[in-house]
Formats: C-alpha cells, sequence, structure tokens
C-alpha cells in the first residue's frame, strides 16, 4: 500500500470537509441586503403576501419597521409601526388599531445581528446611535435582545429572512 499518497487524500478530504463547514456556517450567517423603509414613514407596510386567516407566522423576507410584543422560547412576535406626527412633541410610534390584525412570529436566530441604539445593558447606559441615521450602531448580544425587547418593545427595523429573525437595528427616539 502507498501510505504517503493515503495521507494526502485523507488530508485533502478532512480539508474539504473543513471547507465546506466554514463556507456552511458563513452563508448562515449571511443574508441579502434589502431595501430598508422610511424610518419615519408614516403608514403601515404592506404584506400583501402574508395570509392573517392562517394564523400568527413570520413575515415575508425583507426588512420590517415594527417592534417586538412578546418573546418566549426563542420566538419573537412583532407587529409593524408607523410614526405618528404630534402636536405637543415631535411625535411617536404606534402600533395598528386594538382589534387589527397584522401580527407575525419568527424564531430569533441563533446569530442574531442586534444593533443598539442605547448600549448592551439591559436597561440601557447611553446612546450608541449613528448620528446620520439615528439608528443603533453597537452591536450587542443575543441574549440582550430578548431581555430588553421582552420587557417593552423598542422601535427597530427587523430584517427577516428564511422565517427568521436576522437582524434588529433600533431606532433611536428620544
Amino acid at each position: 500500500m502507498n501510505t504517503p499518497l493515503r495521507g494526502l487524500l485523507a488530508a485533502g478530504a478532512a480539508a474539504a470537509v473543513m471547507l465546506t463547514s466554514g463556507v456552511a456556517a458563513e452563508a448562515a450567517t449571511a443574508f441579502p441586503k434589502y431595501k430598508a423603509p422610511k424610518i419615519f414613514g408614516t403608514s403601515f407596510q404592506a404584506d400583501p403576501e402574508h395570509d392573517f386567516t392562517k394564523g400568527i407566522h413570520p413575515r415575508h423576507d425583507g426588512i420590517l419597521r415594527g417592534w417586538l410584543t412578546y418573546v418566549k422560547g426563542g420566538v419573537a412576535e412583532y407587529e409593524p409601526i408607523r410614526w405618528k406626527k404630534d402636536t405637543h412633541t415631535e411625535g411617536y410610534f404606534e402600533g395598528p388599531p386594538e382589534g387589527t390584525t397584522m401580527a407575525y412570529a419568527s424564531p430569533i436566530a441563533k446569530d442574531v445581528v442586534f444593533l443598539s441604539a442605547y448600549g448592551c445593558k439591559v436597561t440601557g447606559q447611553g446612546l450608541t446611535v449613528d448620528r446620520k441615521t439615528g439608528l443603533g450602531a453597537k452591536r450587542c448580544s443575543r441574549a440582550t435582545l430578548i431581555k430588553r425587547h421582552a420587557k417593552a418593545g423598542h422601535p427597530s427595523l427587523i430584517t427577516v429572512h428564511k422565517g427568521k429573525i436576522v437582524q434588529v437595528q433600533e431606532i433611536y427616539t428620544p
């Protein structure tokens, strides 16, 4: 038997397995760059592909201006929001009217990208905002995302890809 050749083949096979698993891991964290909605849009984003009569399930792939309303067991419920101008302040975000069925539910990806506008402590620690966009710029953990958003919904851009929430970027509101 030719031992050096067998060793070379084994090393090549091992390298191929490592390369394949590395590519798969990279592909799992990558998602397409979707077109973001207007941050302070005054209407709820439509989802013509979604059938709300079939129960709560993931939104189609893309970015939703919304907030998480409930988180349990790694699954988040979320709904669209819109900017409402006010006479006493600049305005505020609001969800759909009571009784309107516009909720979605998706698992939060294990490698979710959470970009905070308020720092990585659950209660917030100061502003971490991109001054040009008003969007969160500090990357924080999945655990921080779940703890913070389970307590109260924060206006965010929520990216869904293949039925999972893969990115949450908070919108700064004073």
